[in-house]
């Protein structure tokens, strides 16, 4: 009914209309949230990675500078063989292989990868200031070294870092765009060693200056900036909640919900080396381990573009501009289509890249268009392999053992490389440049199909998120 009737006294008992009964009003429901808007948040880089991008620029810009030069350097101002480089460079390539192992094991027990990386960072910031005064190949070697160690010790947990701040749907992404600002100071590196040389002929002490200088600035940001995560304790403390959230019974001595548990709790799980035992792990390591033996050094590389084409000492850091720059512009579309795609695939294909530059590097005909052709494979290469790795380790193992996971994928590399560096140097002597190269190319192209057969069907894919689910 819209209203009552009822009677009123004096009114001769004509009924009258009252108003209608208020009847409560529902409040209208909300817009659900576009799908797409939310998508575009979970897509989003969190600022830790931007900031540890900023990171690894400075500290790249002060490495690569040294690096673009080190070729010449020893061969040119020492007066050293290409024999004595392939081992300054194996050095480069593997002298802090084994410590990236160390380096994640300590950030994973102490659950402190930011101070485990500073000590890193640091390291390789004092080899600066001896570059100053080293003139033998001892002492170089020994500062070369010591840098590789440096770079061992901190790349572990700076990934953890990264693997720890990003979403894990994402993580190829994330890697990516570090990977992008990295490489932005790695191209930025030689080309100030570049405009030195080109001012001053002989300009090798300016270019450690700079040098020095950028390792600093790199030291101080990741101090100053970078916060201080804890990943584990973290997944600690998300596992145990989400035990009480779907009423599970507490662990025994559960304690995460008591007033500063977040700062009493110890580090999360346990650490093991379980993650060794693993089907997936293992593939993954004899993958990067074989195409590693493949794979030798970007020195070689543009010695070979040189010693064919003639071009002027002074360009000669030009070259890895080149590969810098497009590594630079494709990490972030590579870690995206990895994410899609798969990360083992595309990690394993990229090798095919590498050896596509072999190819160039070693034709008989000279000219702009190969050694630019043979930069743009090199970049394309480290765009789909480097971050890439990373992101599929740590997606493959818990957080207690993603530092010391990491670490050790990226230790059965360096030391392949090494490995691939110094025999490769040998290979040069022994049968000269064109063949060296193509013989290095050929393995590479048998070694890619066989590789891609062995994580075919997703085999090095996650089945579920590497988190801990129980307590």
């Amino acid at each position: 009914m819209s209203g009552l009737v009822r009677a009123v006294p004096g009114d001769a008992g004509q009924p009258i209309r009252t108003a209608p009964e208020a009847t409560p009003q529902t409040p209208e429901p909300r817009p659900p949230r576009r799908p797409d808007a939310a998508r575009r948040r979970a897509g989003r880089v969190p600022s830790t990675v931007v900031t540890l991008g900023v990171v690894s620029f400075l500290t790249d810009v002060s490495s690569e500078a040294v690096t673009a030069i080190l070729p010449l350097y020893v061969t040119a101002a020492l007066g050293l063989s290409v024999v004595a480089y392939g081992v300054v460079d194996g050095l480069v390539q593997g002298a802090g292989a084994l410590v990236r192992v160390a380096g994640g094991w300590v950030s994973d027990r102490t659950d402190r990868p930011k101070w485990v990386a500073a000590v890193g960072y640091g390291l390789s910031a004092l080899t600066r200031v001896g570059l100053l005064f080293a003139t033998g190949l001892p002492a170089i070697a020994s500062l070369v070294v010591t840098d590789r160690v440096g770079k061992g010790v901190r790349t572990a947990p700076r990934d953890a870092l990264i693997a720890a701040a990003a979403n894990p749907r994402n993580l190829g992404r994330s890697f990516g765009v570090h990977r992008a600002l990295d490489t932005a100071g790695a191209a930025l590196g030689p080309l100030l060693a570049f405009a030195v040389l080109w001012a001053i002929p002989d300009g090798w002490t300016t270019i450690f200056v700079i040098s020095l200088g950028a390792a600093v600035l790199g030291v101080g940001a990741l101090v100053l900036l970078v916060p201080d995560l804890r990943p584990r304790q973290a997944a600690w403390l998300r596992a145990h909640r989400t035990r009480q959230d779907r009423g599970l019974p507490k662990c025994k001595g559960c304690t995460c919900d008591a007033p500063g548990a977040a700062a009493l709790t110890a580090g999360g799980r346990p650490f093991s080396w379980s993650f060794l035992r693993g089907g997936a792990t293992v593939r993954l390591l004899l993958v990067a381990g074989v195409l590693g033996l493949l794979t030798v050094g970007d020195g070689f590389v543009y010695l070979a573009l040189q010693d064919r084409d003639g071009f002027a000492t002074q360009w000669f850091p030009l070259l890895y501009v080149g590969t810098n720059a497009v590594y630079m512009l494709l990490a972030a579309p590579a870690g995206r289509l990895a994410d899609r795609l798969g990360r083992a695939r595309v990690l394993v294909w990229g090798h095919a890249l590498l050896a596509g530059a072999y190819v160039c590097a070693a034709a008989p005909f000279s000219g702009a268009a190969t050694t630019v052709t043979a930069l743009v494979l090199l970049g394309a290469f480290y765009a789909t392999t480097d971050g890439v790795l990373s992101a599929l380790t740590s997606a493959l193992v818990p957080t207690a053992v993603r530092g010391t996971a990491i670490g050790t994928a990226q230790t059965v590399t360096a030391v392949a490389r090494m490995a691939a560096s110094a025999g490769f140097g040998v290979l040069w002597y022994a049968t000269g440049r064109v063949d060296a190269l193509w013989i290095a190319a050929g393995a590479l192209l048998v070694a890619v199909p066989v590789c891609a057969y062995l994580v075919r069907g997703g085999r090095l894919e996650p089945a579920a998120p590497a988190e801990e689910t129980t307590a």
